[in-house]
């Protein structure tokens, strides 16, 4: 592939930057001003890495965010990360780039994080299963993510560890009433508040001429369905998984498009925000 020298964009020869490979989501290109770019962030913006407190987004992430914000009516990205997360991991991207955390729990609005007032009376479920979570693994390395509002146990770095992790995460869904979101090598303790990645995203999208939405776990099938809610009504929608050897085969069933890794993720956003300048 070549680059436009003075840009460091594809040239708009380039077969990067046709709509074939572009695909349905082509789609998008008729009206970026009234379309939506988005995306989840782990295994989408950022490798998949052993320690979550590591995770970063790809170099050239924040720059392509801002560059498909310049052109399109709405980016943003929605994950399971808390909010601050995202904005520390982001802040390059700009303001244009709207951040949910928490499967849409928390977001940030005029610099400022705000949360769901349903999440409230579920701290202290939360703060019980943190602390029984660090009895329960405190010889392994089993990773307790403490986000307040919500817990994740990863037992990426401890894989013998998996099936104890589950055996802990229904006993206390049991006790508390939290509902469990599966990841990858990973369950997550959420309030059961009726918000999830498709909510967040059919409220974002819905009214679009065009939406995508990128993601590679099961907590993103939510956010397929909800592109599948919006279309009857005239939005043009794309479905994007980000795959690798652990990726969930009913989200690759559920896409309209499948990419590599986030390298590929990126780059096909590249050509998106590329080609909606020209």
């Amino acid at each position: 592939m070549t680059e436009n020298a003075s840009t460091g964009e594809p040239d708009e020869g380039d077969t990067p930057g046709r709509p074939d490979v572009l695909g349905p989501l082509a789609a998008l290109l008729e009206d970026p001003a009234a379309s939506a770019v988005l995306s989840d962030f782990d295994g989408t913006l950022s490798p998949i890495v052993a320690d979550p407190a590591l995770a970063y987004p790809l170099p050239e992430a924040p720059g392509v965010l801002a560059a498909l914000a310049q052109r399109f009516a709405l980016v943003a990205v929605v994950s399971g990360r808390p909010v601050s997360f995202l904005l520390h991991r982001l802040a390059a991207a700009g303001p244009r780039v709207r951040l949910f955390g928490a499967y849409g729990l928390e977001w940030i609005e005029d610099g400022t994080v705000h949360r769901a007032p349903a999440v409230e009376p579920w701290r202290d479920p939360v703060a019980q299963v943190v602390e029984a979570a660090r009895v329960a693994f405190a010889a392994e390395a089993v990773g307790i993510e403490d986000k307040e509002i919500s817990v994740t146990v990863h037992w990426r770095q401890a894989p013998h560890a998996g099936e104890r992790a589950w055996d802990f995460a229904r006993d206390w869904s049991r006790r508390t009433g939290l509902m469990l979101q599966p990841g990858r090598m990973a369950v997550e303790f959420r309030p059961p508040v009726g918000i999830d990645k498709g909510s967040v995203v059919e409220t974002l999208a819905r009214g679009t001429a065009g939406a995508c939405f990128a993601g590679d776990d099961a907590g993103d099938l939510a956010a397929f369905a909800a592109l599948d809610r919006l279309a009857p009504d005239g939005t043009r929608t794309v479905r994007i998984a980000v795959t690798d050897e652990e990726t969930p085969p009913e989200l690759v069933a559920a896409a309209d498009v499948v990419v590599a890794g986030p390298s590929e993720a990126l780059e096909l956003f590249r050509v998106l925000a590329t080609r909606a300048r020209g």
